[in-house]
C-alpha cells in the first residue's frame, strides 16, 4: 500500500521557488509554471504534467524560510533579494486576537491555502480595515463553510456590514472632558451669534 499523503497546488516565483510551509522549495527548469505537491510525513514530491521534478525532505519542526532544493541537486548560485518577509508577525497578531480567528486560521493552513504568506497578508488587511466583531463573525461564517478563498471571504465581511446585524462599539467619551481648562473658558463665553447665516440664506431665496 503507498503512503498516504496530500495534494497541494503551489505556484513558482520569479526565482522558481515554491512556497510550503513557511519554507522554499527550488523547482529546478526556467519554467514557472503551477506544480502540484505531494505532501508525506517527512518528504515531498513537486511534480509538474504528471511528470516529477523534485524529491524534497522536509525541514525539522521551527525551521521556516529556509531554501530547499530537491535531493542530489545544488541550489542556483543567485539568491533573491527581494524576496519578502514571513508573515509571522501578522498570524500571531490574528491568533492572539480571537479564538474563533485562531481556529479558522488553523483550518485554512491546514487545508493548504495557495501561497500562505500572502493569504495571511490578505487576511490581517482585512483585520485593520473592519470592526473585530465584523471579522470574528466572517470567519466564523468562512469555517463553517469551509472557505478559504480570500475574495470570498472579503464578500462575507461585506455582507456582514450591510445586512445591520453588526452593533458598532460605542464611541469613547472622556468624562473628565468637562474640567479641562478649554472647556471651562469656552462654557462662560458668550453665544456666538449665528444670525448672518440666517441672512446669507434668506439672500440666496431671492
Amino acid at each position: 500500500m503507498p503512503a498516504p499523503y496530500l495534494v497541494l497546488e503551489r505556484g513558482t516565483d520569479q526565482y522558481g521557488y515554491a512556497a510550503f510551509d513557511g519554507n522554499y522549495y527550488w523547482i529546478p527548469g526556467t519554467k514557472r509554471h503551477d506544480v502540484k505537491v505531494l505532501q508525506y510525513a517527512k518528504h515531498l514530491m513537486v511534480y509538474r504534467n504528471r511528470m516529477l521534478l523534485g524529491h524534497y525532505r522536509i525541514p525539522a519542526d521551527g525551521i521556516k524560510n529556509k531554501r530547499i532544493p530537491p535531493e542530489g541537486q545544488q541550489l542556483p548560485s543567485y539568491m533573491p533579494k527581494n524576496r519578502k518577509k514571513p508573515t509571522t508577525k501578522q498570524e500571531i497578531i490574528l491568533r492572539s486576537a480571537a479564538k474563533e480567528i485562531d481556529a479558522y486560521l488553523t483550518f485554512a493552513i491546514k487545508n493548504g491555502v495557495k501561497q500562505k504568506n500572502r493569504f495571511i497578508r490578505a487576511l490581517y488587511g482585512l483585520y485593520c480595515k473592519v470592526a473585530l466583531e465584523v471579522f470574528i463573525k466572517t470567519l466564523s461564517r468562512a469555517l463553517k463553510y469551509r472557505i478559504t478563498d480570500i475574495n470570498t471571504i472579503e464578500r462575507i465581511a461585506t455582507l456582514q456590514l450591510t445586512t445591520g446585524n453588526v452593533q458598532l462599539p460605542l464611541p469613547h467619551i472622556d468624562e473628565q472632558l468637562e474640567k479641562r481648562a478649554a472647556y471651562i473658558e469656552g462654557y462662560f463665553a458668550d453665544e456666538v451669534d449665528l444670525s448672518v447665516y440666517d441672512k446669507t440664506e434668506e439672500d440666496d431665496d431671492g
